[in-house]
């Protein structure tokens, strides 16, 4: 496959990056050509850090498309509220990098849920956390998922577990609906690696009822933190900015995930 890489400078030098926390790390664009269309995504990482040692890759909620550019030098995508672009920062340390992963370029339009479970998203994946790792020199890395985005995680890693050597999903979308499966169907013994679930006991919308996350915390005998408080939320049930976001607790959140991926120890529930 095709790999072009693209520096983009870590100051806030557009309007999008001048609001965004993220922008005062380093990003590079990474990018793999594929047969007719390509897939990208954003690494994030200290200034002056290398010799990673961890990948963390990110796919964003509904509807996981980024449509992730470069205008005037600067990195401009869309989901910028959801909630694992907005704490991508968090993660960071001199030895861990996080890389949001875009939809196909060629699934800008749809990007369904039952494309995300076939062969051809699988070897998308694979090829832009190749060139990552490649090009990090990276040859751990955890694939984390959000609501909708955490069945692209999770088919992802089904289809990549040498890559994928642990998988987190959270506020993940449980039930069928209009747009597709869910997890409902999920195969989950395809998937031989470490699962943690995180998910707010709060969560107000339907499709990602924390029930559910018990429910499929027990099926798959993986362990589920639960988070509590946060706020103020704000905006529909399923959006960005509820405790289906964990809004005011992106940071507590991120570094439960993140002890979780450097020990294999199951944190502690979230919150007060």
């Amino acid at each position: 496959a095709l790999a072009f890489l693209l520096l983009l400078p870590g100051g806030p030098a557009t309007a999008q990056g001048s609001a965004d926390a993220n922008f005062a790390n380093p990003h590079e664009m990474v990018t793999a050509g594929r047969e007719g269309h390509a897939i990208s995504g954003l690494a994030t990482f200290l200034a002056g850090s290398s010799g990673w040692r961890r990948g963390i890759a990110l796919f964003p909620g509904h509807p996981g498309i980024l449509r992730l550019r470069e205008e005037d030098g600067q990195p401009v995508f869309d989901l910028r509220g959801n909630f694992l672009v907005r704490s991508r920062r968090h993660w960071l340390d001199p030895e861990t990098l996080v890389l949001m992963v875009d939809a196909p370029s060629d699934e800008w339009a749809a990007f369904s849920q039952r494309f995300r479970e076939t062969p051809r998203y699988g070897a998308d994946v694979r090829a832009l956390i190749e060139e990552a790792a490649r090009r990090y020199g990276i040859g751990d890395w955890t694939f984390v998922g959000t609501s909708e985005g955490s069945i692209s995680a999770f088919h992802a890693a089904r289809m990549n577990p040498a890559l994928a050597r642990r998988l987190v999903l959270t506020s993940s979308v449980f039930s069928a609906s209009r747009h597709g499966p869910g997890l409902s169907g999920a195969d989950f013994a395809a998937y031989p690696n470490p699962l943690l679930w995180v998910h707010h006991e709060n969560d107000p919308c339907s499709a990602t009822a924390y029930g559910n996350a018990r429910e499929f915390a027990g099926r798959t005998g993986k362990p589920l933190v639960t988070v509590r408080g946060g706020g103020p939320w704000r905006g529909g049930a399923c959006e960005a900015y509820t405790a289906h976001g964990f809004v005011g607790l992106e940071k507590e959140v991120v570094a439960a995930m993140k002890a979780w991926v450097k020990t294999g120890e199951v944190p502690a529930d979230v919150g007060p």
